[in-house]
């Protein structure tokens, strides 16, 4: 199957054929939501869309609502509420990382500049508080606190580690609000508006929340190791860009002596394919992965542990092969 799902089996004919139909739902809901009276700003809000992407966080909510009515009304625009969010936000960070790529394409922001790419990021946002005004006011006010989180996440990333934060702290922090939430809130979503217990819903929350932050990480490690963009992105891209991941964190935690060298290139231009590869593969061959592949399989246990107390079947099977997937996809 296509984005979140390729690689990953779903095992169960009748899951599969069920979780690709919603998908499918899910991606035509997706393209009329981003369509405007104003033709450019359709434009400007297709353009991510298009460009494909995993589509983990639907994913999440069809699956979580498994565990109820999964053919209820509401899951299906709260999974393309968690999508544009998730899109809106991503045409912000093109900003604030100065991006020039996005999913292989020109980023919004270096086609047509930052103020168009943030007013478009906004225009998605609202787009998803329409959808979520049908879907009651406990969607609604979830929605919000997510957001709430998301912001907070990114403004204690810009802020950074403060006084005596230990870095690693400070972003595993950072990824739980600026990632993990939206994925939790995707658990919850399914499974509330799908009508499940009580108990369901607090279990797949705090499982999405987990693989949420596993999914991230792994991101992190794919961008030292990837041979292609199988993270959806250009491998090295986070490196050459100076953005904090894991693996560096955890250098510079632990650096030794010998690290120097290998310190100062990553601190240094990265521009150049050439030196950019020579320094992914100094970085790759070093032990650090290694305790950054253990992070990434301390959460995703953390998340395969949560799903214990809900019922034996398929939803269920799918939920822990995807801890599996996530740490696999990393290498």
């Amino acid at each position: 199957m296509k984005g979140a799902t390729a690689g990953l089996d779903l095992a169960d004919p009748a899951l599969e054929a069920a979780i690709r139909s919603g998908l499918d739902a899910v991606e035509s809901m997706l393209r009329t939501s981003v369509k405007s009276d104003y033709p450019f700003v359709t434009e400007t809000s297709q353009h991510l869309v298009a460009a494909g992407g995993k589509r983990f966080r639907p994913l999440i909510v069809l699956l979580a609502a498994q565990f109820g009515d999964p053919a209820a009304p509401g899951v299906v625009p709260s999974a393309v509420v968690v999508e544009l969010t998730h899109l809106a936000t991503l045409y912000h960070d093109d900003v604030m990382d100065e991006a020039l790529l996005r999913r292989g394409a020109a980023s919004a922001n270096s086609r047509w500049g930052n103020t168009v790419a943030i007013l478009t990021g906004d225009f998605l946002f609202a787009r998803a508080s329409d959808i979520l005004a049908d879907l009651g006011p406990e969607a609604v006010r979830l929605q919000a606190r997510t957001f709430e989180r998301l912001v907070q996440g990114q403004i204690r990333e810009t802020v950074g580690p403060e006084g005596d934060d230990d870095p690693v702290a400070h972003y595993l922090r950072v990824v739980a609000d600026k990632t993990g939430s939206l994925i939790g809130t995707s658990g919850r979503f399914g499974a509330m508006l799908a009508g499940a217990d009580d108990s369901v819903i607090e279990v797949v929350t705090r499982f999405g929340e987990r693989i949420g932050v596993a999914f991230q990480l792994s991101d992190d490690l794919l961008d030292v190791s990837a041979e292609s963009a199988a993270s959806g992105k250009t491998p090295g891209t986070d490196l050459r860009e100076g953005v904090p991941t894991l693996p560096v964190l955890l250098l510079r935690r632990s650096a030794a002596p010998t690290d120097a060298d290998l310190l100062a290139a990553l601190d240094g231009d990265l521009s150049d394919d050439a030196v950019l590869e020579t320094t992914r593969a100094a970085l790759r061959a070093h032990p650090v992965m290694s305790e950054a592949r253990a992070v990434l399989q301390s959460w995703a246990d953390d998340a395969s542990a949560t799903l214990a107390p809900l019922p034996d079947g398929p939803a269920k099977s799918a939920l822990e092969s995807l801890c599996a997937f996530v740490v696999g996809r990393s290498g």
